[in-house]
C-alpha cells in the first residue's frame, strides 16, 4: 500500500517538475516573439511616419509674378501726345510670407500709385500706373519697360505705347554765322515737325574767284525730337586769307524737304593784308616809273623837233 502511494507521489512530482521545466522555454519563446513584433510594429510605424512626412513635405514654391492685368502678354497703351494713359500691374505672391515689391519704369515716363508695395501671403495685388505722353512725343510706336524687384529677383513687363497723330517731317537751318578769325561755321538746326529726325549736312562756300569749300552731305551725330533745337559748329581748317565768300548750308532728313541757309563773310588776315599792300605799292611804284619814263621821252623829243 505504501509502495503504491510512493509510486503515485513520484509520478505527480515528476509531472510537476516537467511542467516547471517546460514553462520557462515557452515564456522565453513568447517574449522573444513579442519583442520582434514590437520592433516590426515600430518599424512599420516609423516607415508610416516617414511616408507621411514625405507626403506632407511641401513641393517647390512657385515664384512671385508680375504681369499686366487680365493676363495680357504686355501692357499696351494708345493716345495722342500730351495725354496721360493708365493701366494696371498685377503682383501675385504665392508664398507663406508677405512680399515687398519695388516698382520702377524704364524707357517711358511711368508713375505708380505706390513705388513700394507689400503683397500679403497667397494674395494678388493690382497696382495702377500711368504713362505721361509729353507734348513733343512723336506719333508712332514707342517701347518701355515696367520693372518689379523683390527677394533678389527682377521681373520686367514689356510696355508698348502708340502715340496717335499725323506724321510730319520738317527741318530748318537758322542763325548761320561765320567766324572769320577761325573759319568756324555756327548754325542751329530746328525740328519743326512731329517725327524724330536724323539730319545730314552739306556745306559750300563761293569766293570771288570760285568755290573755296565744298563738303557733300553727311550724317550728323545727333537726333532731333519734335520741337528740339541744336546749335552745331562746323570746322573750316583752311579758310581763305583774303576773300569775300558766301557760305551756304543745306540740311536734309528723311521725309523732310531740304533746308538751306546762307551767310556772307570777308576774310582779311594780317599777312594777306600786308602782302596786298605790298603789291599795291609795287604796282603804284611801277606806274609812277612808267609815267616818268613817258614824260622824259617827250622832253627829249621836243628839242629835236625844234631844230628841224
Amino acid at each position: 500500500m505504501r509502495t503504491a502511494a510512493r509510486t503515485g507521489l513520484v509520478a505527480v512530482a515528476t509531472a510537476l517538475v516537467g511542467a516547471v521545466a517546460a514553462a520557462p522555454s515557452d515564456a522565453r519563446a513568447a517574449a522573444s516573439y513579442g519583442v520582434r513584433a514590437e520592433a516590426s510594429a515600430g518599424a512599420r510605424t516609423a516607415e508610416s511616419a516617414g511616408a507621411h512626412a514625405r507626403t506632407a513635405a511641401p513641393t517647390a514654391q512657385a515664384p512671385w509674378t508680375a504681369e499686366p492685368a487680365a493676363g495680357r502678354p504686355y501692357a499696351y497703351l494708345e493716345g495722342p501726345a500730351g495725354s496721360v494713359l493708365q493701366d494696371t500691374l498685377s503682383l501675385t505672391n504665392p508664398g507663406a510670407r508677405p512680399l515687398t515689391v519695388r516698382l520702377s519704369g524704364q524707357g517711358a515716363p511711368v508713375s505708380f500709385a505706390a513705388r513700394t508695395v507689400t503683397v500679403p501671403a497667397r494674395t494678388r495685388a493690382d497696382v495702377p500706373f500711368a504713362v505721361t505722353v509729353t507734348a513733343d512725343t512723336p506719333p508712332g510706336e514707342h517701347r518701355g519697360t515696367v520693372r518689379a524687384s523683390a527677394a533678389g529677383r527682377e521681373v520686367r513687363v514689356d510696355l508698348r505705347l502708340r502715340v496717335s497723330g499725323p506724321r510730319l517731317a520738317a527741318l530748318t537751318v537758322e542763325d548761320v554765322h561765320v567766324d572769320t578769325a577761325t573759319g568756324a561755321l555756327r548754325y542751329t538746326l530746328v525740328n519743326r515737325g512731329t517725327t524724330v529726325l536724323a539730319p545730314h549736312l552739306a556745306v559750300r562756300a563761293e569766293g570771288v574767284l570760285g568755290t573755296v569749300l565744298d563738303r557733300p552731305g553727311r550724317p550728323l551725330p545727333l537726333t532731333l525730337k519734335p520741337g528740339q533745337r541744336a546749335t552745331q559748329t562746323e570746322t573750316w581748317p583752311d579758310p581763305p586769307a583774303l576773300d569775300a565768300v558766301t557760305v551756304r548750308l543745306t540740311a536734309t532728313a528723311e521725309g523732310a524737304a531740304p533746308a538751306t541757309a546762307r551767310a556772307e563773310a570777308s576774310f582779311a588776315s594780317g599777312p594777306a593784308l600786308a602782302g596786298a599792300a605790298g603789291l599795291l605799292l609795287l604796282a603804284a611804284g611801277g606806274g609812277g616809273y612808267a609815267v616818268r619814263r613817258r614824260g622824259g621821252s617827250r622832253t627829249q623829243r621836243a628839242p629835236a623837233g625844234a631844230n628841224t
